[in-house]
């Protein structure tokens, strides 16, 4: 029986972000890394597009279909669509869905409150999962990077995603002192550009092209070579479409209030770990991992603000989705760190 249960069963570690979802499964790896965005007709909710067919959609849809993103700041806005989206994305990786039931492990921000749990663990149980567990998204992210969590030395992890950023300090299976757990992520950068164009070049853009801006010439410390980007978009005035330049400074300039906040929330954490745990955060240094550590000059941002060494993780957008699958491969070991 046990034989034949494992042959109808399959483990999946999942990174539910608010900007992309990232699915893990056994003997595969890494197997989706699609943006978490729904298309769907307005009037039959019937889903048209998932991951990045919709993300071609947003900005450009007709009246009678709408782009959702069913994920805000971490956790999930639209139940409906969330769970929808799971099914969607678990049916490209599942290939006897009507047989396997599979054991799930979804990495959530550390600051989740019980209902939104809930909320997390119903979307991955309606889409037949045998069983579900929670991770945070440092704890997740600590693993994913190969640090030894159960160890009784401290690492310090910052995730920063779409919708949150998390500061833990990990030892012996857990976090320290509490993660400190904020709300600001890559989204409120692409936010703070559109604002930013608007207040001073009256020129209305889109979420999609603030973010190509972002990655392109955003920075969180001053360059060694500044870089310009040509930027097309609506004139708020004339309203006719135009095309302006802008450098990387004035980029650099629009996300500092979020780039502060994170900044502020680090120092923060460190002002509340124990001494003994901030001599060896002193030791081995600060690991930076979710997208948002992808940003230009933030590990030099950090190390200037703290004095202590930074480091950016090795493919950190993954680091949380093949820490829940670490989780799998050997759930007993880790049952410690799992909600």
């Amino acid at each position: 029986m046990g034989f034949l249960s494992s042959l109808m069963t399959s483990d999946i570690g999942i990174d539910l972000g608010t900007a992309n979802i990232l699915i893990w499964v056994r003997g595969e790896g890494v197997v989706i890394n699609e943006p978490s965005i729904v298309a769907m007709e307005t009037k039959t909710r019937r889903v048209l597009a998932v991951g990045a067919k919709a993300k071609e959609m947003v900005g450009r849809t007709p009246g009678e279909i709408v782009t959702i993103r069913p994920l805000r700041e971490g956790v999930i806005a639209d139940f409906e669509v969330t769970e929808e989206m799971l099914r969607v994305l678990l049916k490209r990786v599942i290939k006897n869905r009507f047989l396997v039931r599979p054991r799930i492990v979804v990495g959530v921000p550390s600051g989740i409150t019980e209902v939104e749990k809930r909320a997390v663990r119903l979307s991955a149980e309606r889409v037949n999962a045998r069983d579900v567990h929670l991770v945070s998204e440092p704890m997740a992210g600590a693993i994913g990077v190969g640090i030894d969590v159960h160890a009784p030395i401290g690492s310090m992890i910052i995730d920063i995603g779409g919708g949150t950023s998390e500061i833990a300090v990990i030892a012996l299976s857990g976090i320290v002192n509490g993660a400190t757990s904020i709300r600001i992520g890559g989204d409120k950068f692409d936010e703070a550009i559109v604002q930013y164009l608007k207040k001073n070049y009256n020129l209305l853009i889109g979420e999609r092209t603030a973010e190509q801006i972002k990655k392109e010439i955003g920075s969180a410390c001053k360059l060694e070579k500044e870089i310009e980007s040509h930027i097309k978009g609506r004139d708020l005035v004339a309203a006719i479409p135009r095309t302006i330049s802008i450098s990387s400074v004035e980029i650099r300039e629009a996300i500092a209030e979020p780039t502060n906040a994170i900044t502020d929330a680090v120092m923060l954490s460190l002002e509340r770990t124990p001494p003994e745990v901030a001599s060896d955060i002193l030791d081995r240094g600060i690991i930076l991992t979710g997208g948002g550590a992808l940003l230009r000059g933030l590990d030099i941002r950090f190390r200037e603000e703290t004095s202590l060494p930074v480091h950016v993780a090795e493919d950190p957008l993954t680091c949380v989705v093949r820490g829940t699958g670490k989780i799998l491969e050997n759930i007993s070991d880790y049952r410690k760190v799992l909600f």
